[in-house]
């Protein structure tokens, strides 16, 4: 199912809140942006593993919980995955909103 940017942004809220145990309303968006990842790894390539090589219409979103940031990566079509620091590859195209 086709996600938008408000969806995406909700999902990584819950999804952070849940593994932090705090409350959503404690987080702060940071930046939310449209962008394209240079292939399917979303910007987040996983050791050992093989992506399809095009460019990938997303999401990302920064998050920042209890004083930690973190960077969730999504594709047009709604997945998402938090992405960790040192795997993190920035986007190809960056359309901030």
């Amino acid at each position: 199912m086709p996600a938008n940017l408000q969806s995406i942004i909700e999902a990584a809220t819950r999804d952070a809140a849940s593994r932090m145990n705090i409350d959503p309303g404690t987080i702060e968006i940071v930046r939310a942006e449209h962008v394209t990842w240079s292939d399917g790894s979303l910007g987040c390539p996983a050791p050992e593993m093989l992506y399809t090589q095009a460019l990938v219409p997303g999401y990302r979103v920064l998050l920042r919980a209890s004083g930690e940031m973190l960077d969730y990566h999504a594709s047009a079509n709604g997945h998402l995955a938090l992405c960790l620091p040192e795997r993190v590859i920035d986007p190809v195209i960056d359309d901030r909103v």
